[in-house]
């Protein structure tokens, strides 16, 4: 195990890159460790074993630039990612103050990423079902619960395949479209982390904000409405919605019981999440809780 704090993998890759670290501010702390630097440079710090997914974070952000899509943009120089005791490195300009996205602006920026051509590199295929396995398995969980989730992985992924998706050739998806990963400056939205950017069915990026309509009941019913018109669809209305609601609420349910084992306050979300899943508690909206 690498004992090494964040600060001190921090000093090591700016020294690789040559670039300062004194006055460095931690901005978050998660999966990615986002570290503002002098200059107006953000240093993000990946998983283990992430370097090939950092390469073509950079490689879709350069991509997007050139088609004139705000997006957040790679500093350019070290023109990789660094890697730094198994952790991918990344250096990126610093965007202005700015906000998360409204629905109607998320449903906008999704309209234009959509509509774009495949990039020429060429991009893999959506996993939806990435990482669920490996959270499965460090949950907290007794194991007969641990065995329904796993079935139900597998019913999913049955169902994933099986489904008849749009006869059209695969989208340029973002992969984890939610409002946080859309900056509003005073002038701009832009696009950020493109870890999960990848081929597939628009329909993804739409099923997020449907679920916080429908699932977390969050999303007001006139809002959601707006957030269609601006996109120009209703992912709802799609007879293979269902499949997406169900893995995306499978992922969101394994991300809070991720977060609970790091922070005891977001348990009772976690176990709420799960008997939902588990038939508990009725029909959706379910009510539940974004995790900070």
């Amino acid at each position: 195990m690498d004992c090494r704090t964040p600060a001190a993998l921090l000093a090591e890759a700016c020294a690789a890159a040559g670039r300062p670290s004194a006055g460095a501010r931690l901005i978050r702390a998660g999966e990615n460790t986002l570290w503002r630097l002098p200059g107006g440079v953000v240093a993000r710090i990946g998983r283990p074993g992430q370097l090939a997914v950092a390469a073509k974070e950079l490689a879709v952000a350069d991509w997007l630039h050139r088609h004139r899509v705000p997006a957040v943009r790679p500093l350019g120089h070290p023109a990789a990612p660094l890697a730094v005791h198994g952790r991918p490195v990344t250096f990126w300009h610093e965007l202005p103050p700015h906000r998360p996205g409204t629905p109607v602006e998320l449903a906008t920026a999704l309209r234009r990423l959509h509509r774009l051509p495949p990039p020429p590199a060429g991009l893999g295929a959506l996993d939806p079902f990435v990482r669920l396995p490996e959270r499965i398995a460090a949950a907290a969980l007794d194991e007969p619960s641990r065995r329904r989730l796993r079935s139900r992985l597998a019913e999913l992924r049955t169902a994933w395949r099986e489904l008849a998706l749009p006869a059209r050739p695969p989208h340029l998806v973002h992969g984890d479209a939610w409002s946080g990963n859309l900056a509003v400056t005073a002038t701009t939205a832009h696009l950020l982390d493109f870890e999960r950017t990848a081929l597939g069915p628009a329909e993804w990026d739409l099923t997020t904000t449907a679920v916080g309509r429908h699932t977390f009941g969050t999303v007001p019913p006139g809002t959601y409405d707006a957030f269609c018109a601006a996109y120009g669809a209703d992912v709802t209305e799609w007879p293979g919605y269902p499949v997406l609601r169900d893995i995306r609420e499978l992922r969101l349910t394994c991300y809070a019981w991720q977060q609970a084992d790091a922070d005891p306050r977001h348990r009772a979300e976690a176990r709420h999440r799960l008997a939902c899943l588990f038939g508990e508690h009725g029909p959706r909206p379910w009510g539940w809780t974004a995790l900070d």
